[in-house]
């Protein structure tokens, strides 16, 4: 894909952000879509939402940790996208969807706050614990910009992993006090329970997934730094969203998150 491609693409892509308009599938108009050249792609539709929005970037998020999504998008591996400063919602907080989203979803992660930097390759569980601050309950709520969900792995990744806001709860952790692969999640919609999920649904521990993430990035040269949020991926299946919705995570040994749509 040439340089024209990928600015192009990325353009399109911020430009329906924006405007709330659905495109079409990247991969049904550019076959030979590789996901090198989505990421490429990303980092175009990042760097307009910093210079054009204000924004700035707080973290990353990882995605497709779930074996069940990944054979859904054929790949063996998670993708990564980057958190903005005009994503963020706090526990309780309403989000407006009908103005600002085309086809949001909900779901429940762990977030990770860190203390000390993390710099790939070789970063292992034990330094991604040593250098966690705390962990959080958080939604991620998502949406595609690709039209009815129909995207296959680089779609999203072009897409910023299918980003669109988080929402954190109002606790924070010590890692060391909670075990993260056995943690149970309840996520319930309108007082109805639609989802159960664990830890180890996210490449069997949260932490497998930042250091993942941790060690991914080491080889672009790119590094996780003191301060930012990485979320870890969801515990459970994607829900749906609509106006006047109300949902709300827990946790076991973290806590709890809700949040409101309108």
């Amino acid at each position: 894909m040439t340089k024209k491609d990928i600015n192009k693409y990325g353009e399109e892509l911020y430009n329906s952000l924006k405007n709330c308009e659905p495109i079409e599938a990247l991969t049904a108009r550019e076959p030979n879509i590789t996901i090198a050249d989505a990421y490429a792609i990303q980092d175009v539709l990042i760097k307009n939402r910093i210079k054009k929005d204000g924004s700035h970037i707080i973290g990353k998020k990882i995605g497709v940790t779930a074996k069940v999504v990944m054979n859904l998008l054929g790949v063996n591996q998670p993708d990564f996208g980057y958190l903005l400063s005009d994503m963020i919602y706090n526990d309780g907080d309403v989000i407006d969807i009908t103005s600002n989203m085309i086809q949001p979803k909900a779901e429940g992660e762990i977030a990770f706050v860190l203390k000390e930097d993390l710099q790939g390759p070789g970063v292992t569980a034990s330094d991604v614990i040593k250098a966690t601050k705390f962990v959080m309950p958080c939604f991620e709520i998502v949406d595609s910009r690709v039209k009815d969900w129909k995207i296959k792995i680089q779609d999203t990744v072009a897409d910023n992993a299918s980003c669109g806001y988080i929402v954190f709860g109002g606790k924070a952790v010590d890692i060391k006090d909670v075990d993260l692969i056995t943690c149970g999640m309840t996520l319930e919609r309108n007082g109805e329970l639609l989802q159960t999920g664990a830890g180890a649904a996210t490449l069997g521990s949260p932490v497998n997934a930042v250091v993942w993430l941790a060690n991914t990035l080491g080889k672009l040269g790119v590094g996780l730094k003191a301060g930012e949020v990485i979320l870890s991926g969801a515990l459970s299946g994607m829900v749906p969203i609509k106006s006047g919705d109300s949902m709300s995570i827990n946790i076991g040994g973290i806590g709890s998150a809700s949040v409101r749509f309108e």
